[in-house]
Order: C-alpha cells, then structure tokens, then sequence
C-alpha cells in the first residue's frame, strides 16, 4: 500500500480496490507523454492505458469474457479508484480514461449484442476512441432544448447498395462542448425523434466518425487544454442499427450513463486536490523564510489542516457515492427480496449521492487548489508548475457532466421530498 493511498483502506473498498490502486499508481508514474499537443497526447494516452489493460475497466467483461471487460460489470469503486490516481499524476490521462468509459457508457446500458460487441471490446484495447455528443449551444443543462433532429428515412438504399436495410435516419443539428471531438472513432449522439415531445422525444444513437456528413473539424480551445470540437450533422444518414436503446428513450439513457460516472468526476477533483495539498507541504516544508521554513508558521499550518479537512470531507462523499451504487446493484442481482436499494427510492438516493460528491468535490477541490497556489507566492502562477496547471485543470469539473447548481436542484429537490 502507497503512504498517499491509505484512504482505499477505507470500509468502503474491498481489497482489490486497494491492490488495483497501487497497480496503477506504479504504472502511471512510470509514464512519461508529452502533452504540449492535447490532441496527439490525448490519443498517446489512450494507446498507453489500453495496452496496460486500465481501458479493460470502462466496459463490462460480458457474461462470457467477450465484451473485454475486467469485470463482469461496471465497478464504480475501481472507477473512482483509477479515476483519483490518474488525476493525481495526469488529468489529460484521466480525462482520456474517462471519456472511453462515458463516450462508450450508453452502449454497455443499452447496445444490443451486435452493438456491444461492434465497440466495446475495441474502447477496452485502445483501438477506438469514444465521445459522448449530448449538448448543444442552447441545450446544456436544458437537455429538452436540443434542436439536432434525427428524422425517420424509408428506402434509404433504395439503390441497391445494402439490399437488406430499408429503413433508417437523417440526422442534422450541430453539438458542442464534445470531448474527444475530432479524434474519436464513433459518437453517441442524442437527437429528437419526435420534436415536439421535449425529454421524451429523445433518442441515441451510435454514428462513426467517418459517416459522409459529419464534420468535427471546428476545435474549441480551453484554458486547460482537452481534445474539444463542434460537431455538425449535415443531412448524415444512418442505418436503423445505428438506434441505440428504445426509441425515445435518450433522455432517460442519458441520465442513466451520467449517473454511473458523475462519482467519478468527483474522484477525479479529489485527485487533483490530493497532488495540490501534496505539492503545498512539499513546498512548505523547504521554502525558507524568516529563519524558519513556511511550513512552521501557525497561518500555514492552519491552510495546511483546512485542506486536508477539505480533501477528507470529498473523500468520504465520493466513496460512499461509488460504494451505494455498487452495493445496490449487487442487490438488485442477487436473491429476490433482497434488493433494498432496487426500488426508486434506492436509485434515487444513489443519484442525490452522486449529486452530493460531484458538487462537494470538484468546489472543495477549487477551494485547495487555489490555496495551494496561494502558498506557493509568485511561483503559484508562474506558467509550468503544477498548482499552476491544477489551477486551470479543475475548473471546468464544476461546469461539465452537470453544473454545480444542477447538483444542487437535484439534492434540494431530494431533500424537499422527504
């Protein structure tokens, strides 16, 4: 065990989470990618982490090992625990991580067997890249407001080029803020299907990055750089196949995937808190001043204690998260009466824990980081040092997979109902 992993000792882990923590931590320290081009490294990091086996994490094993999982289904455990390591060390590894488990999340709730094993086996090798293609410029946080619309098509190859499908979509819209948008394989796209239905009127869909029509050649730059574009659907066509899920059913498919990783973008701050409050006491503890070092003076020692308070109070809110999901699945797959926390209820009460981690952790992580920076002076903001980076890496974790105010809607409403 790691001095800095002490928390996988935690009740709410069991021993394999703690001896796959320590795996990757030796592995990615080992690591050594130039991320100068997000794009290039972002595609570097993906090749790394699936030819060590990492990716195997991101979809499920499949009841006969052929989907090429690590385990036999999604582990939110081993997610927050490969998610808060990456992020530790690299948080363009963890982003490419965590976009093959969410660009591909969709598929492993929904996809047929055809479907599944088309792609996932492929996300878990590292040979295709995935993204996740629900908001657009006015729809965020307003999913209902989408206006890409995927419109029913009869006799598509009514010339003869695939005699045995008739039927299928035009897809046309535009959505934004994609990860991975340029250099994925394939998108899982959400459109209307019945455009006036609002949420209801939602479908996904799987399109490959090389369907005539999609051009995800307009990138958007960020202040902590991250493979992002606007994808725009010019009239693409596609199959019936292509159909993810029920019709209509997108909204709800949506919600479903965002709710298993939303504990792991909480992991994914408290990584980073972790290196900023560890490069805090690093620089503390050699930073001459006055006769003495930064770190015995009682103003630090206090931000020091505060941070750490701040990182703990994450912790335990983003484990529990991950722990209550993977105890009430385990329920709903075991003995009749047994599944306390299969009911609506239950699920509701894993959504306002996720809720509360992704909220908590990704402001308290703000909040040390900027105290880390703070204890550092000048070198705080000098351009290449870590704090600095963190600085910028962690704020876009408050905004992106539900806003902090989204977070707090859905644990108000929760609360409010009793």
């Amino acid at each position: 065990m790691h001095p800095a992993q002490s928390h996988l000792t935690l009740p709410f882990f069991d021993p394999h989470h703690a001896a796959l923590g320590a795996d990757v931590a030796d592995w990615v320290g080992t690591q050594h990618i130039d991320e100068t081009d997000d794009r290039a490294a972002c595609r570097q990091w993906v090749r790394s982490l699936g030819d060590a086996g990492w990716l195997r994490y991101c979809v499920p094993s499949g009841d006969g090992g052929e989907l090429g999982g690590a385990l036999e289904k999604l582990d939110s455990r081993a997610l927050v625990v490969l998610r808060e390591t990456l992020a530790f060390h690299s948080p363009l590894a963890d982003f490419a991580f965590a976009m093959q488990g969410l660009g591909s999340g969709a598929i492993t709730l929904a996809g047929s067997a055809v479907q599944q094993q088309a792609y996932l086996p492929a996300v878990a090798r590292g040979d295709k890249i995935a993204a996740f293609a629900l908001s657009e410029a006015d729809a965020g946080s307003d999913v209902g407001a989408m206006k890409t619309v995927a419109a029913p098509v009869m006799n598509l190859w009514a010339d003869g080029s695939n005699d045995s499908k008739t039927g299928g979509y035009q897809l046309s819209g535009s959505k934004t803020w994609i990860s991975n948008g340029g250099i994925a394989d394939f998108y899982v796209v959400f459109a209307k299907t019945a455009p006036d239905a609002g949420t209801r009127g939602i479908s996904a869909f799987i399109v490959d990055a090389n369907t005539k029509g999609l051009d995800a050649s307009q990138h958007i730059q960020l202040m902590a750089p991250h493979p992002l574009a606007t994808l725009t659907f010019n009239n693409c066509l596609l199959p019936d196949s292509a159909l993810l899920g029920e019709l209509h059913g997108g909204f709800k498919l949506a919600m479903r995937t965002l709710d298993i990783f939303r504990a792991s973008v909480a992991a994914a701050a408290l990584g980073m808190a972790r290196r900023a409050l560890a490069e805090a006491v690093a620089h503390a503890r050699q930073r001459k001043m006055f006769g003495q070092t930064l770190a015995d003076f009682q103003l630090t020692q206090a931000k020091i204690g505060e941070m750490a308070a701040l990182v703990d109070a994450a912790a335990l809110l983003t484990y529990r998260a991950a722990w209550l999901r993977d105890v009430s699945f385990a329920e709903r797959s075991g003995p009749k009466g047994s599944a306390e926390g299969s009911g609506p209820q239950g699920h509701r009460a894993q959504s306002v824990a996720a809720a509360m981690s992704k909220m908590t952790a990704t402001e308290n992580a703000q909040r040390v980081i900027d105290m880390a920076l703070q204890l550092h002076g000048g070198l705080g903001v000098q351009v290449g040092t870590k704090v600095e980076s963190l600085y910028r890496d962690i704020r876009s974790l408050r905004i992106y997979e539900g806003a902090t105010e989204v977070q707090q809607l859905i644990i108000g409403k929760a609360v409010l109902k009793g």
